[in-house]
């Protein structure tokens, strides 16, 4: 019954979507160009917002837990681990002081609007997973870019998300370049649960009535670690011991 209802509301869902993309496309366009940066992020900010409240037609809440004072001089490393697209638009907004900047794929860059146009323009950044060539360069220079603007970069070190809510096993190079490239950084790990849910039946229809949970753990300053491995995979334990599939 509850997959027979999805179907009208995730076409109410998609056409708010939409709609949303397309109405905040030129909003960013002209913050960017007449504005700069700073209008552009509040653009950014607010687009975040809408698109939860888009969510909550499907029935969606969100639980942000985040009981740590997190100063905003200095650069962040948001690791957490991935679920779902629906990860995004809740650390954008809840971190929105940080300014997030992700590591994404470069298929976004383009096609989607609104989303490709903040990830190309934002301060983002758009590697070739299967071009080293690229990607690798395009990580040390955000890395750089992070640490002298001393921003969040968020990254998803599964790679992938997970679609059953499983984690996968973090793959450490992207958070070697960046341990490397932002040495002042303050690690902040994020348990997301529940987000697969949303995709539980596929892209269509959407799953109803999903609490989307993210719990922040305490920080964790990258300079008190000489061995970087151990610290993967001590944020690596923390992150999983709080997801519940």
């Amino acid at each position: 019954m509850q997959k027979l209802i999805s179907y009208p509301l995730s076409i109410i869902y998609y056409l708010c979507f939409v709609l949303t993309l397309l109405i905040f496309h030129p909003i960013q366009w002209i913050c960017n160009n007449v504005f700069g940066y700073p209008a552009l992020k509040k653009s950014v900010d607010i687009l975040q917002f809408f698109l939860m409240r888009c969510m909550n037609v499907l029935g969606t809440r969100y639980t942000f837990n985040n009981p740590h004072q997190i100063d905003t001089d200095q650069p962040l490393i948001i690791i957490a681990n991935h679920q779902s697209m629906q990860d995004i638009p809740p650390i954008m907004w809840y971190m929105r002081k940080h300014h997030p900047k992700f590591i994404s794929k470069i298929e976004l860059g383009k096609g989607l609007p609104s989303v490709s146009y903040n990830l190309r323009h934002g301060g983002s950044v758009l590697i070739d997973r299967k071009n080293p060539r690229q990607s690798l360069p395009a990580l040390m220079e955000f890395g750089e870019y992070i640490e002298k603007t001393k921003r969040a970069a968020v990254i998803f070190p599964e790679g992938t998300r997970s679609k059953n809510g499983v984690p996968k096993p973090f793959q450490t190079k992207g958070l070697n370049i960046l341990f490397k490239k932002i040495p002042s950084a303050l690690i902040v790990p994020i348990s997301i649960n529940n987000s697969w849910k949303t995709l539980k039946y596929g892209k269509f229809p959407m799953g109803l009535g999903t609490h989307l949970i993210f719990t922040v753990h305490k920080p964790i300053k990258l300079a008190t670690f000489v061995n970087k491995q151990e610290l993967i995979n001590s944020i690596e334990t923390t992150i999983k011991q709080h997801i519940h599939p």
